[in-house]
This record gives structure tokens, C-alpha cells and sequence, in this order.
């Protein structure tokens, strides 16, 4: 179960909670990554309402992203761009599986490309999180078999990411390649239908939901 569940943080960085920015012990560190996702840090850190606010460039892809705002939204959770202190090295966006809300590191705005990838990346964390019976718990669930994950996607997680959220980093990793498969996802997921209606749980994943009194 393992290898299907994960809890806590989904994009595979457990981070040691702050209370306050005056009591944050480093910046550019998990512990001021905690702060800012316990919104307990908030100085710098602005919600992402639409497009726009990405600035002019992301308009290549302003539908989509508006969608994935608006689908984030009607489940209650959020997305933010927040200063580069809060994120440790080399670290884009970061999705909370507690607070259910997606943080973009500011440091990199400039990369539309990248950054609308990142956005589907942690819009699909969501997604997973969401294929786990609830967004109210701290676990997620793959949503597609293991094997449905192109080759190619799976090689490149594989040198990126530690083997315990191998699969959950490949999915999304696939999902950041694929227009509008997030926004399909997280569309679900805000609907009355169930995300294991919608998409054929796997086997451990199928009885784990039963085993909790989801199906």
C-alpha cells in the first residue's frame, strides 16, 4: 500500500512546520517551506485569481490555467506565487497535501513554459489527493496504472525522484506533458461524481477506498 498511499507532501519533501516568519530558522529551507504552506508565513505571498496575474506571457496558455484556478477553487483550495525565501533549492512549486493549495516559487515567473507545467505537475498532487476518498485526509492515490505512464515519462522519474513516490512523481510528471489532463482531473474531483467513478481505481487503490468506506 505503500507504493499507492503517500501521505503528508506529495511532490516528496516532509517538511518540519514554522508558526510564525520571525521564528522560521532559515530561509531557502523546508522549514520556511513549512511556514509558508501552514500560511503562517505570508509576507510575499499573493493568491493567483487568474491568468492575468501571472503577467502577459502565460496568455498562451490562459484558458487552461483559468480552469485549473476556477476547478482549485470550487474544492476550496488555492494557488500562490510566494518570494523564492520560502523555497529550498531548486524547488518550483510545491503542492500541500494539508491545505490542499499549490505554491509557485516566484524566482521562477519568468519561465512560462516551466511554470505551466509546474502547475499542472501539482495540479495533478491535487488530483491524486483528491483519488484518495477525500481532500481532507493527508494521503493520495494513483490514478492511473502504473504501466500507463509512458516509457519515456517513467525514465525521467526515475532519475529525478526517490523510489517510495516513484510512481506518484511519474504520473504527475505525465500529466505536466499532457494540455488540460489536470484540468479534467481536478474537474472531477470538484463534481458529484467520484473520482473513482470516473477513473477505474487500481486494485490496492480499490481496496484501501473499500477498506475505508469509500466504495
Amino acid at each position: 500500500m505503500k507504493r499507492l498511499l503517500a501521505s503528508i507532501f506529495a511532490s516528496a519533501a516532509i517538511v518540519t512546520p514554522a508558526f510564525a516568519e520571525d521564528k522560521v530558522k532559515s530561509w531557502r529551507s523546508f522549514d520556511s517551506v513549512g511556514c509558508m504552506m501552514l500560511r503562517e508565513c505570508t509576507e510575499g505571498v499573493r493568491q493567483v485569481k487568474s491568468w492575468e496575474d501571472f503577467g502577459p506571457e502565460y496568455q498562451i496558455a490562459a484558458s487552461e490555467l483559468d480552469k485549473i484556478i476556477q476547478a482549485m477553487d470550487k474544492v476550496g483550495a488555492a494557488i500562490y506565487i510566494a518570494d523564492e525565501k520560502y523555497f529550498a533549492l531548486r524547488m518550483r512549486g510545491v503542492y500541500d497535501v494539508r491545505g490542499n493549495n499549490i505554491f509557485l516559487n516566484e524566482f521562477y515567473i519568468d519561465q512560462p513554459t516551466k511554470i505551466i507545467q509546474v502547475i499542472r505537475h501539482e495540479g495533478w498532487h491535487a488530483a491524486q489527493d483528491c483519488m484518495a476518498g477525500t481532500l481532507e485526509n493527508t494521503f493520495t492515490a494513483l490514478i492511473h496504472p502504473e504501466e500507463a505512464v509512458p516509457d519515456w515519462i517513467r525514465r525521467g522519474a526515475e532519475r529525478t525522484y526517490p523510489k517510495n513516490v516513484l510512481p506518484f512523481e511519474a504520473e504527475a510528471m505525465w500529466a505536466m506533458y499532457v494540455e488540460n489532463k489536470t484540468v479534467e482531473a481536478l474537474k472531477v474531483c470538484g463534481s458529484s461524481k467520484k473520482m473513482w467513478e470516473h477513473y477505474t481505481p487500481t486494485p490496492l487503490t480499490g481496496e484501501w477506498l473499500k477498506k475505508k468506506g469509500f466504495m
